[in-house]
């Protein structure tokens, strides 16, 4: 199991407004309506951990795994 902290910065209702009208609809289809591929990463002072986990998708675990059954080259 993989685990990710994020911890969001402060700012204002009137950022979070912008930040929304700016991004909607496309951050509505993400879960907690941020995409750290995008402008989403502002909103967070300190991330830790697996990137591609809160991404959705621990890819280094899953790619050991892969090559370890050879379903992938080595």
């Amino acid at each position: 199991m993989v685990t990710s902290t994020l911890r969001m910065r402060p700012f204002s209702d009137a950022y979070l407004d912008a930040y929304l009208e700016r991004n909607a609809p496309g951050i509505l289809s993400s879960v907690g309506c941020y995409q750290l591929e995008g402008e989403g990463v502002q909103l967070f002072d300190r991330i830790e951990g697996d990137y591609f986990a809160i991404l959705g998708l621990s890819l280094v675990p899953l790619l050991d795994l892969l090559r370890r059954h050879e379903a992938i080259p080595l």
